[in-house]
């Protein structure tokens, strides 16, 4: 396995760890997953050589739908969120009290 290939093995893994945060309320652990999704994708950019490499090129494809479920699922959580403290403005709260949990 190449090391471009590894890598992008990585970033998948972390996405696969985000996904996953995303679907709890954990706040820490979301903030964690995000630290290793940019870890991993900083693997990735570091090495020159995997937009030239077909295997690499491919798995990176195969990668695409998750990243792009995480970036969707995070979009929906922010609307909700922006919803939620919409509402309790609307009811005249002063504060919002927290959505996850520490």
């Amino acid at each position: 396995m190449t090391l471009g290939l590894a890598a992008l093995d990585d970033l998948f893994q972390a996405f696969e760890t985000l996904r996953l945060a995303l679907e709890g309320s954990d706040a820490a652990e979301i903030e964690a997953a995000s630290g290793e999704v940019s870890r991993a994708a900083a693997s990735v950019r570091a090495i020159g050589a995997w937009r030239s490499e077909p295997a690499v090129v491919e798995r990176l494809s195969t990668l695409l739908p998750l990243i792009e479920s995480a970036r969707v699922r995070t979009h929906v959580l922010a609307d909700h969120m922006g919803q939620r403290l919409n509402l309790l403005a609307a009811q005249g709260a002063r504060s919002a009290p927290l959505t996850y949990g520490r």
